[in-house]
Formats: structure tokens, C-alpha cells, sequence
């Protein structure tokens, strides 16, 4: 384990350098500039210039990266050009807010996605089996903004159960949770159908198993079958799923967050891209990279405990 770790955190590391390669080369490229966003587009080219060399964004590509990857690792990573300011003033309050849309996703999807996977598989090619396997299926087909709109018309303006707009910037969603639901639903149709179809045929395959068969002959209690057999090996597959998804929640929120006036590092991403604000951009994506790198690791770690047999040190 200690050998697969070491192998993983260099994998991580290198995979990371690679893609603040290609985020700043991405990014170099892209049209427009944040000084002519700043000056507008009735500025001359002269004070376009110097507000360039102002912002120190007119040094060549090579000393640009160095600057930006050395301050990035060290912690130093600058003002926003458009915002005018700190960057790590910016990133933190917005993370945390798109880390709490997360985990109250995934604490209110992630029962419910087991539960209806495990009784789909009980009912295997009955009703209730096909009912779920269909349900799923179809929301894994809806994009998110399509379902935000949807339960925005119907329970924020339709029914006005909820409110129509999410936390105002600087908030804390944590004081406010009426305003999580819809943002929270919006994203748990997605998931739903992908962890209860994985969980589904993951206790197929498990049920199905000759330990599992045996444990049933001997007349153990089909709850005690699925407690102590069934559930930790078809929760394994799952899990992986699940905790490869972390990076999606929190980075590919963009779209939820900016339909429900979300303050998360989605909204911020978007934001510094509108805005060409690319040390801003960049940091945002390295962030994002960092937290789904951590989330798969995290992944593989727990696999490797609800899976003894796993023998890691033979990858």
C-alpha cells in the first residue's frame, strides 16, 4: 500500500504539471485580453499596452508560466486583474460554498441511489426492477439546466415553495438552506440514475456470487446476507463512481450555480473567463484539478478497504 501510494502521489504530481501546461497554453491562446475588458473597446492600443505592462501580462509566455506555476505552489498567487483583488481572497469562500452544494448533493442522493439499486436488484426483471431501471435511465438524459429550469418554473415561480435565486455573494448557504434545495435537486436527477444503475448491477453480480449463495442456504436472514455479504462488495464498484464524481460537483457547477445565482468556484470560473481574467482562470482550473486528483486517490483508498483482497503493490 505504502509502495501504491507513493506510485499514485508521483503520477498525481506529474499529471498536474502536465495540465498547468496545457490550462496556460489553453489559456495564452484564447481571444481578447483582460486589459481591453478592463479599458474597454473604444481603449487605443497604446493604453491597452500599457495597462498590460501595468498588469505585468506583456512578459513573454516562458517567464509568464514560471511566474504563475512558482506562485501557485508556493501559495502567492496574485490579484485578479479584472476583480483588482487577491486571488486567494476569491477562491476560498467560493470553493467552500461549492463543496457544501456537493456533499448536500451527495448526503441526500447517494441513500436514496443505493437504496432504490439494491431493490431493483432484489426485483430483477419485475415491475418495480424496470420502473427504476427506466426512471434512471431517463434522468441521466436530462442535462442539468434543463431540470434547474424545470424545478425553477415549478416550485420557484409556479408554486413559490422555494426561492427563484440562490445565496448573494458572500453569503453562507449554510445559514440559508431553503436556498440548497432546488440548486441540490437540480443536480441529484444526474446522479441519480448513474449510482443507482451501478449499484444495481453491482448487487446483481454479488447476489449471484457463491459465497452469497451459500450464505442463503444456510438460512441466514436475507437482512443479515445483505448487511454483512452483500452491501460492502456491490458498494465497492459504487464508490468509485461516487468519489470520481467529487471533481465534476465541484468544478462542472457552472451551470447550476450561474441558473441559481450560486456563489461557488463555478460562478468564478465563468466569471474569469467572460472577463479574460486568465491568472484567475488558471488558478481556478489547477484548484479544481487538485480537489478531482484528490477525489480519485481518496477513491482508490477506500476501494483498497472495502476490498482486502486487493493487492495494490501488484499494479
Amino acid at each position: 500500500m505504502a509502495r501504491f501510494l507513493a506510485r499514485r502521489l508521483g503520477l498525481i504530481a506529474l499529471t498536474l504539471w502536465l495540465m498547468s501546461i496545457a490550462v496556460f497554453v489553453i489559456t495564452e491562446v484564447l481571444p481578447g485580453n483582460v486589459a481591453q475588458t478592463i479599458l474597454g473597446h473604444s481603449a487605443t492600443p497604446e493604453a491597452v499596452a500599457a495597462l498590460q505592462h501595468q498588469l505585468g501580462l506583456d512578459a513573454p509566455p516562458p517567464v509568464l508560466y514560471v511566474r504563475w506555476i512558482t506562485g501557485f505552489v508556493s501559495g502567492n498567487w496574485g490579484d485578479s486583474p479584472s476583480l483588482q483583488t487577491p486571488i486567494s481572497s476569491l477562491i476560498p469562500g467560493r470553493l467552500f460554498n461549492s463543496l457544501v452544494l456537493a456533499v448536500a448533493a451527495l448526503i441526500v442522493i447517494m441513500p436514496l441511489s443505493i437504496a432504490f439499486g439494491v431493490l431493483a436488484a432484489l426485483r430483477q426483471d419485475r415491475f418495480v426492477d424496470r420502473i427504476i431501471s427506466i426512471t434512471g435511465l431517463s434522468l441521466m438524459a436530462v442535462p442539468e439546466f434543463v431540470s434547474g429550469i424545470i424545478l425553477l418554473s415549478i416550485f420557484g415561480i409556479w408554486l413559490h415553495w422555494l426561492p427563484t435565486s440562490s445565496v448573494a455573494a458572500g453569503g453562507d448557504p449554510l445559514t440559508s438552506p431553503q436556498y440548497l434545495v432546488l440548486p441540490v435537486l437540480a443536480l441529484g436527477i444526474v446522479f441519480f440514475g448513474y449510482v443507482a444503475r451501478m449499484m444495481r448491477a453491482s448487487t446483481i453480480a454479488v447476489l449471484g456470487s457463491a459465497y452469497t449463495r451459500t450464505a442463503m442456504l444456510k438460512g441466514l436472514p436475507l437482512r443479515l446476507v445483505l448487511r454483512r455479504h452483500v452491501l460492502r462488495n456491490a458498494l465497492v464498484p459504487t464508490i468509485t463512481v461516487v468519489m470520481s464524481s467529487i471533481g465534476y460537483l465541484v468544478g462542472g457547477l457552472v451551470v447550476v450555480e450561474n441558473l441559481f445565482s450560486y456563489p461557488g468556484i463555478g460562478g468564478l470560473l465563468l466569471t474569469a473567463g467572460l472577463s479574460h481574467d486568465v491568472p484567475l482562470l488558471e488558478d481556478c482550473v489547477m484548484i479544481i484539478a487538485v480537489i478531482y486528483m484528490a477525489s480519485n486517490l481518496a477513491a482508490d483508498l477506500l476501494y483498497a478497504y472495502l476490498n482486502p483482497q486487493i493487492r495494490y503493490s501488484q499494479a
